[in-house]
């Protein structure tokens, strides 16, 4: 992730009703949500809601399926990691191996990606 899109979604997350919808996708997890569910959970006007699911759209931070006439909207975390290793990038003053592992482990880099122990 560069930059100019980090900005972008941080951005998107800056305003509270966009950081709790994403927040609300990344716990339903691969199962996503409906639009109307996610205004229902938020207690949000659809339409406000909707155009706040575009917001996080466009910075790369969802993704969406069509279903009908209904729309799924998921997390991308594809979006997520590479916002995070982007702010941990060149973290530990200079020492890149006190703070490898993290970077590994959030960007799946390592060979125990997503494995607790």
């Amino acid at each position: 992730m560069d930059k100019i899109a980090a900005i972008s979604a941080f951005a998107a997350l800056s305003q509270p009703s966009r950081l709790d919808a994403f927040r609300l996708l990344v716990q339903a997890g691969e199962e996503g949500m409906l639009a109307g569910e996610i205004s229902d959970t938020l207690n949000a006007r659809q339409n406000t809601m909707s155009t706040n699911l575009s917001v996080l759209l466009n910075a790369g931070l969802l993704r969406n399926e069509r279903e009908g006439r209904m729309i799924r909207y998921f997390a991308n975390m594809d979006g997520l990691q590479g916002l995070l290793g982007f702010l941990l990038q060149d973290c530990c003053g200079g020492r890149p191996d006190l703070c490898r592992p993290l970077i590994e482990d959030i960007t799946c880099q390592s060979e125990t990606c997503g494995r607790r122990t």
